[in-house]
């Protein structure tokens, strides 16, 4: 008797336009609810303005699957150290990676069980943990203590075990920031940092994690970062050299790109949303973080959905996206 598993039907442009889309909220739930049960948006990012009581948050990741109809994704940055989301939920921030790095790669492994148990209890589904950026810059002023280490194969040894830990959960990791946000000087979320360096010491430093991991993680984020060693004209979240070119020939993976936050300064001011959106699947990205706004996230929806209407090339990579998110993370269920 075959156990395979029946092909998913194929996707609407307008279902595919909204399975390329995470969103984020400010307040009530419900607005973003509604777009989950209307096709106009594909997963669910959570922050801790979202986050109230345990009980709170397994209450809103069953009314995200019941909205959309099955297994969705529902993500947080949960890191530990700065970034960490789940202290009203019962879940200390804990010490930052680098600190935990220093215990050694089985408590980074441990780290990453014990993270992971608890979103899963939760209903979470996706951390966009670990940070695979190589700390080289001590005036960087937002990755510092976030990366594991000071050198590549620090970096490489223990967000193994992170990206270990967390899987042996339940729970998908997401690498980041591709290709490397270590060497800034500049926060992306505030401003658009660039880093130098030539190509050969990019590839050796902030290239070289993202290459020995990539066929162990299901999910990469990009940076708003320009590197113009690659591409002078745009940051990588929007440069076809640096997304499809690196990453998905180069390095050749094949889990699902996802845009860090497009409305973050780096790029917000480039352009407005939607052309955000559509120039970001045209670089190779599949998924796309809209955090906050509803507006954003509309018009995110409405200018993926216009391109794919009028061109042929646009329609065939936005399905591509929607299909690689869909077989990946939709399948991805935490109550099984």
């Amino acid at each position: 008797m075959s156990t395979s598993v029946p092909p998913l039907p194929p996707l609407s442009i307008d279902r595919a336009a909204g399975q390329v889309l995470m969103i984020g909220y400010e307040e009530a739930p419900d607005a973003a609810l509604d777009a989950l049960a209307a096709g106009r948006a594909g997963g669910i990012i959570l922050f801790s303005r979202n986050v109230a009581s345990a009980g709170q948050v397994r209450s809103l990741t069953e009314r995200c699957r019941t909205a959309f109809g099955g297994p969705v994704p529902i993500a947080i940055d949960q890191e530990g150290g700065r970034v960490a989301r789940l202290a009203a939920a019962g879940l200390p921030a804990g010490p930052p990676a680098r600190a935990v790095a220093a215990l050694g790669p089985q408590a980074v492994y441990d780290w990453g069980r014990a993270t992971g148990r608890f979103l899963r209890d939760l209903g979470l589904t996706i951390d966009f943990a670990p940070v695979l950026d190589v700390d080289t810059n001590p005036d960087n002023p937002i990755i510092g203590d976030r990366a594991y280490g000071r050198d590549p194969d620090s970096v490489i040894q223990m967000a193994r075990a992170a990206i270990r830990g967390l899987a042996s959960a339940g729970i998908q990791p997401c690498g980041k920031h591709f290709p490397g946000h270590g060497d800034t000087l500049l926060d992306s979320h505030v401003d658009l940092p660039w880093v130098r360096h030539t190509e050969p010491r990019l590839e050796a430093v902030e290239l070289a994690p993202f290459a020995a991991l990539a066929a162990e993680l299901p999910a990469i984020m990009t940076a708003h970062v320009v590197y113009p060693a690659w591409d002078a004209a745009v940051p990588a979240t929007l440069s076809r050299r640096i997304v499809s070119g690196i990453l998905r020939q180069q390095l050749g993976f094949t889990g699902i790109i996802v845009s860090d936050d497009l409305e973050m300064a780096a790029v917000a001011r480039l352009a407005p949303a939607g052309e955000l959106a559509v120039r970001s699947i045209e670089a190779g990205v599949d998924l796309l973080l809209c955090c906050k706004r509803q507006q954003v996230w509309e018009e995110a929806y409405d200018a993926l959905r216009a391109r794919a209407a009028t061109d042929a090339a646009f329609r065939a990579r936005l399905l591509d996206a929607a299909e690689r998110v869909r077989r990946i993370w939709c399948g991805h269920d935490p109550q099984r």
